[in-house]
């Protein structure tokens, strides 16, 4: 997956400011108890990013 479409998807489901907000804030545990920007900052693959998010937010499996 690439930037822009793990960005798309988190503003699709987030809208378009507080996605940003919500990467900055919200700790995860499937990203090693780190907060999406701090996952992403350390080379976490977007992909897993995505996953952990989609996880969190319980999002349908077609989101996946």
């Amino acid at each position: 997956m690439r930037e822009t479409e793990f960005w798309r998807r988190m503003d699709h489901h987030l809208g378009g400011n507080y996605a940003r907000v919500w990467a900055d804030q919200i700790v995860l545990s499937e990203l090693d108890n780190r907060t999406v920007r701090e996952a992403l900052d350390d080379g976490v693959p977007f992909k897993v990013a995505w996953r952990a998010v989609w996880k969190f937010l319980e999002l349908p499996e077609r989101d996946r």
